[in-house]
C-alpha cells in the first residue's frame, strides 16, 4: 500500500465531512457534529481562514485526514502547531498511516519555525495514546483544558 499526504482542496470538503462524522461516531459524539459542506468550505478555504486540512490517501483512495492551525506561545514568542483532529479510517489503522500523518505535521511545524506541536486526546483512546507515546510525545498532565460553548458561552459574553 502506498500512502501519500497532501494539502486538502475545496474539492475535498465532502470527504473531510465524512471523516469528521466517522471520527465523531468513534468518539461517541456524532450528535454534536454541526459541520456542513458549506461551513467547512468557508472555514477551511474561505477568506480569512486560519485552519488548514490535509488528506491521507492510500493508493489514491482517501484514508484519513488532519485539521490543524497555528497557536502561539508567549514564553517562546513563537508559533506552535495545534492538531485539532486526526483520523484514519479503520481499514488503514495499524499500517503506520497515523504515524505518517503525525510526521508530516511535525515537518510542517519544523519548517514553519514552530516551537511546539500539540494536540489533545480522549483519556479512553488507548490505541491513539500508544501511538503518541511511541513517537515520543509526552502528556501534559499539569494542564487542565477548559471550555465555554453553546448557551454558557453566549450567556457569559452577554454579561
Amino acid at each position: 500500500m502506498n500512502f501519500e499526504v497532501r494539502d486538502a482542496t475545496p474539492a475535498d470538503v465532502g470527504t473531510i465531512l465524512r471523516f469528521i462524522t466517522e471520527l465523531a461516531n468513534y468518539e461517541k459524539a456524532v450528535d454534536q457534529v454541526e459541520a456542513t459542506v458549506e461551513s467547512l468550505a468557508a472555514t477551511l478555504f474561505g477568506p480569512g481562514a486560519v485552519t488548514r486540512a490535509m488528506l491521507l490517501e492510500a493508493d489514491g483512495v482517501p484514508a484519513g485526514f488532519a485539521v490543524w492551525f497555528y497557536s502561539y506561545s508567549t514564553w517562546q514568542a513563537r508559533n506552535g502547531l495545534y492538531l485539532e483532529d486526526l483520523y484514519v479510517s479503520p481499514d488503514y489503522r495499524g499500517s503506520g498511516a497515523g504515524k505518517l500523518l503525525l510526521r508530516h505535521l511535525a515537518k510542517v511545524a519544523v519548517e514553519s519555525g514552530c516551537g511546539r506541536f500539540e494536540w489533545s486526546v480522549l483519556d479512553w483512546n488507548e490505541p491513539a495514546i500508544r501511538v503518541y507515546e511511541a513517537i515520543g510525545a509526552e502528556p501534559q498532565t499539569e494542564w487542565i483544558r477548559y471550555r465555554l460553548a453553546g448557551d454558557q458561552l453566549r450567556d457569559f459574553a452577554a454579561g
